[in-house]
């Protein structure tokens, strides 16, 4: 018998001062068993620091969501599609082969990648040259550090709170609070 994936359901609150977007997101997401607490909170980091394409990209005329992620390696951890259903953005969480991204860069305008934990350096030191031809990815490392700190907010009803100034996330739950500086790689 399969496991069935868990629920969480996220008020995200998004301040991103960098892009003046400010907006509230009511958002569900659908835990894999096979997924860490980690690796779902990244997925919501990822869509807090790119939830301005919804204005900047789209108009405020588009859906921002979250995929399939693990249940299904053919859709993305997160996606903004236009009114049209086009996917304006792909993104990625973990370390995805280089096959898998340079698909979502054909499916999509712009793909983003977002990798953790402290094996990400040895991944992107291995795939790093392969996807220099992908024009529309951009590559980002999360700090182990940071990405473990806000697994500890994961909880299955969430309040949070995200600010995004010069470049750094700031999320919390209005206990608990984790600065998360991305870097870019590509």
């Amino acid at each position: 018998m399969a496991l069935k994936s868990t629920v969480f359901k996220a008020n995200l609150a998004v301040a991103d001062i960098d892009h003046g977007y400010y907006a509230d997101h009511a958002l569900t997401l659908a835990r894999h068993p096979s997924e860490t607490d980690e690796r779902m909170m990244i997925r919501l980091v990822a869509l807090a620091l790119n939830a301005h394409a919804l204005q900047t990209v789209c108009g405020g005329d588009g859906t921002l969501a979250f995929g399939a992620g693990l249940s299904d390696p053919n859709e993305p951890d997160a996606w903004l599609r236009d009114f049209t259903g086009r996917t304006r953005l792909w993104i990625e969480v973990g370390q995805p082969d280089d096959s898998a991204l340079a698909k979502a860069c054909r499916q999509a305008d712009q793909v983003a990648a977002y990798a953790f934990s402290y094996a990400a350096d040895v991944w992107w030191r291995g795939i790093e040259t392969k996807l220099t031809r992908l024009p529309n990815l951009e590559v980002w490392r999360i700090p182990a550090e940071a990405s473990q700190q806000v697994a500890q907010l994961a909880q299955r009803s969430m309040q949070l709170q995200a600010t995004i100034q010069e470049g750094t996330l700031m999320l919390g739950d209005g206990q608990r609070s984790v600065d998360i500086e991305p870097q870019r790689w590509k």
